[in-house]
């Protein structure tokens, strides 16, 4: 699957499994293709027993400082580090290409890629794709963003094997020739701006999944927000096939997917293939209904049978912290939305249930995003919020303020930590009403990442229920 390009000498950025991961395939590679592989670690990076484990696959490593030194061929970056930042440029500074890993792999096996990315609903979007081409008899895995690094799965890619990138800005941003057989573009909402700087290049970034479609490829994209709007527009003015995503109505245009009445409709190249009702769906929301419509357009594009996509659609189920079941408690439901980190997401989520049912729990780290428009959300379909963490204050009062406006009923707790606002939420829980975690926050400020946060849900509910850890 590799190509037979020279790549000489490479300096790989970063400790993390997408550094690890690009420095073990570059060690890998024939002396006549690599002729050294050097990681640095950065700053807080120390040596320990995975840095032994590199140096003995071939790998020198550099821990404890993000001041690159030596001349190479090709710097690679993981996406955790921003290209401005003094680490990556001093990487370029002595390098004559500097990419992200993403973009090496798709340089070593450009063929049969499905790009998925937006601020909301990538994951999601990216496990239904490979969910549907497996549907059809297709090889497919999912890789990128969702936790796998493309680089991992390279070497042993099956014939015909496809690969499903759920894609950040963060990964774009580092692509150059990257070129997708088929782009989603689901939504572009403010986001990581600390990264970016600017919304403009924060969009910038998105629309990268779409630079290098060629008119033999399909650019599925959003016309529900103007962001995406706009690059919809530009796609079609390049002469590319735009699949217009919306969950609005038939956008009328040749290749076009949507929903008609509550049915799932893909049309392509001007031939229709109506697909199910949502309310067949597993995953709930308008904003489920748009990923299952982006994903059904990939995979009909790419040659799977209607009869195929209607029963990938039916049996594909939640997955893990994004709008999850985790039980029910005296009839109480309780939902794990821990991937939700950010403000649009969870406005997103609360359309799955019906307005003054919910009691939401808020908080974690403050990325000091705006809540103007959470705070009217939760007023408008919240009973009770229990906001905790570090932003718990900041969200509160948002709340509060909204509250006062609108003349809304809403309820406003707050709680230290999750596990004082779960106890916070049961209390205030009727039944018939759903406890939702959606925070709205990354969750840096008490957990490692999003999945200890939601897991920490899941057991304080199984402990609830009798069931213990």
């Amino acid at each position: 699957m590799s190509s037979a390009r020279v790549l000489g000498d490479v300096v790989v950025l970063g400790l993390g499994r997408t550094g690890e991961a690009a420095a073990r395939y570059l060690a890998s590679l024939a002396p006549g293709r690599v002729r050294s592989v050097t990681l640095y670690g950065g700053a807080s990076s120390a040596e320990g027993e995975r840095t032994r484990a590199l140096e003995a696959a071939g790998v020198r490593v550099v821990t404890g400082t993000e001041e690159v030194s030596g001349s190479f061929d090709l710097a690679v970056t993981s996406p955790g580090i921003p290209l401005d930042a003094p680490f990556a440029r001093s990487a370029a500074a002595c390098s004559r290409e500097l990419v992200g890993e993403v973009e090496l792999a798709f340089r070593e096996s450009p063929e049969r890629w499905v790009a998925v990315t937006g601020t909301n609903g990538k994951t999601t979007t990216t496990s239904l794709v490979t969910h549907l081409l497996r549907e059809g008899g297709l090889e497919a895995s999912s890789v990128g963003n969702i936790g796998t690094p493309p680089t991992e799965l390279v070497a042993g890619r099956p014939a015909g094997g496809w690969l499903v990138a759920e894609l950040s800005s963060f990964q774009l941003a580092a692509t150059t020739s990257f070129h997708p057989r088929v782009a989603v573009l689901l939504n572009v909402t403010p986001d990581h701006l600390e990264w970016h700087h600017t919304m403009e290049a924060y969009a910038a970034a998105k629309e990268r999944a779409l630079a290098n479609l060629g008119a033999a490829d399909l650019a599925v994209v959003s016309v529900d927000d103007d962001w995406c709007r706009a690059a919809a527009r530009r796609c079609e003015e390049r002469g590319l096939r735009v699949c217009r995503l919306s969950t609005a109505g038939d956008p009328g245009s040749p290749c076009a997917a949507f929903l008609r009445e509550g049915t799932l409709v893909v049309r392509l190249d001007g031939a229709e293939h109506v697909l199910l009702d949502a309310s067949e769906l597993k995953i709930f929301g308008t904003h489920n209904a748009e990923n299952a419509l982006a994903a059904a357009a990939c995979a009909l594009e790419l040659g799977v049978a209607d009869e195929l996509v209607r029963s990938g659609l039916r049996s594909f189920s939640p997955i893990e912290h994004r709008i999850e079941p985790a039980g029910e408690v005296g009839g109480v439901r309780y939902v794990n939305d821990s991937k939700a980190t950010n403000t649009d997401s969870v406005e997103k989520a609360l359309t799955a249930f019906p307005a003054g049912t919910v009691v939401l729990m808020l908080g974690g780290h403050d990325k000091m995003t705006d809540l103007s428009s959470l705070a009217s959300a939760a007023c408008a379909r919240c009973r009770v919020a229990v906001c905790f963490g570090e932003a718990g204050e900041r969200i509160a009062a948002a709340l509060e303020a909204a509250r006062a406006a609108s003349g809304s009923g809403l309820a406003v707790l707050r709680a230290p930590h999750l596990r004082e606002a779960f106890d916070a939420a049961v209390a205030s829980a009727r039944p018939g009403e759903t406890v939702l975690l959606s925070p709205a926050c990354s969750s840096f400020d008490e957990f490692s990442n999003m999945a200890e946060r939601g897991r920490l849900f899941k057991r304080l509910v199984r402990e609830l229920s009798g069931e213990g850890a």
